[in-house]
C-alpha cells in the first residue's frame, strides 16, 4: 500500500512558497502576513494554531495570534475581526473553527472581507469557488489535490465518494473532483447503508467528523483512501477510517497524523501568500 504521505508533500509546497516571499518582499518591504484568531480554550486547535504560525515562519511569512477567552462576546469577536479587516499590514484572516456555541459563525464569515479570507469560506469566496472563478480554494480540499496530483493520482474518470457534506471540505472537495472529471457520489450522516456506496468508490474522501468509522469492509481493494479526520484518543491522534485495517488492503491511503492535515496548513500559507500579491497588484 502506498502511503500518501502529506509531510513530505507540504515540504515541497512551502519550498516552492520561499521565494515568492523573498519577491514580496522586495516589492513591498513586508512579508504576507496571517492573523488566526481563536477562541476559547481547546487543546487541539490552540496546536493546531501553534503549527500554523509555525509553518508560515519557516517560509519567511509573518502570522499573529489573536487567543480570545471562552466568554468572548459575538460583538468582541466581530470588532476583533472589523480591525483586522482595516489593518493594511494583515493580508490573510483565518478564524479557527469550531468557534464555541454562543457564538454565529456564519455572522462572522458574513464579516470578514473575502480580499483576506485565506481559509476561502466566506460566501463570497465560496460562490467564486462554485462558479469556477476561485479567488482562494478550501484549504483541505485543496490541499487534498495537490497530494494526489504529487503521487501522480488522476481523478478523471474514476468514481469518487465523499462522505461528509460540510462547507469546509465535504462540498468544496466534491466541487473539485468533478473539475478533475470524476464521477461523484456525496454521502452524509443521513445516508442509508453507507458502505454501499463506500464499497464502490475507486477514490474515497472521508470527512464524517467520526472516529474510526470506517474500516477495511468499508472499500473495495485496491481503492485510494483519502482520511480528512483527526480524533483525539487517549494519547493518540485517530482519523474517520480505521487504517490499520487498511493496510494491505487498499491502493493508497493518508495517515493520521501525517495525511492531509500538513496539506491543509500548507495550502493556507499558498492562501495567504496568493491574497498578499493580489492586494499588492502583484497578481
Amino acid at each position: 500500500m502506498l502511503i500518501l504521505n502529506g509531510k513530505e508533500v507540504a515540504k515541497e509546497v512551502r519550498s516552492s512558497l520561499a521565494p515568492r516571499v523573498v519577491s514580496f518582499m522586495k516589492e513591498t518591504g513586508r512579508t504576507p502576513h496571517l492573523s488566526v484568531v481563536i477562541v476559547g480554550d481547546d487543546s487541539a486547535s490552540h496546536i493546531y494554531v501553534k503549527n500554523k504560525k509555525i509553518a508560515c515562519e519557516a517560509v519567511g511569512m509573518s502570522s499573529t495570534i489573536h487567543a480570545l477567552p471562552h466568554n468572548t462576546t459575538q460583538q468582541e469577536l466581530n470588532d476583533k475581526i472589523t480591525q483586522l479587516n482595516n489593518d493594511e499590514t494583515v493580508d490573510g484572516i483565518l478564524v479557527q473553527l469550531p468557534l464555541p456555541s454562543h457564538l454565529n459563525t456564519d455572522e462572522v464569515l458574513r464579516l470578514l472581507s473575502p480580499a483576506k479570507d485565506a481559509d476561502g469560506l466566506t460566501f463570497n469566496s465560496l460562490g467564486h469557488f462554485f462558479a469556477g472563478k476561485p479567488l482562494v480554494k478550501p484549504c483541505t480540499p485543496e490541499g487534498v489535490m495537490t497530494m494526489l496530483k504529487h503521487y501522480g493520482i488522476s481523478p478523471e474518470g474514476m468514481r469518487a465518494v465523499v462522505v461528509g457534506r460540510s462547507n469546509i471540505v465535504g462540498k468544496p472537495m466534491a466541487q473539485l473532483l468533478i473539475e478533475a472529471n470524476a464521477t461523484v457520489t456525496v454521502c452524509h450522516s443521513r445516508t442509508k447503508n453507507l458502505s454501499e456506496f463506500t464499497r464502490h468508490g475507486d477514490l474515497v474522501v472521508v470527512a464524517a467528523g467520526k472516529a474510526g468509522l470506517l474500516g477495511k469492509e468499508d472499500f473495495k481493494r485496491d481503492a485510494i483512501v483519502i482520511d480528512v479526520g483527526m480524533h483525539r484518543d487517549g494519547g493518540k491522534l485517530r482519523g474517520d477510517v480505521r487504517f490499520e485495517e487498511i493496510n494491505g488492503w487498499v491502493k493508497a491511503a493518508t495517515p493520521v497524523p501525517g495525511g492531509v492535515g500538513p496539506m491543509t496548513i500548507a495550502t493556507l500559507l499558498q492562501n495567504t501568500c496568493l491574497l498578499a500579491e493580489t492586494r499588492a497588484g502583484l497578481r
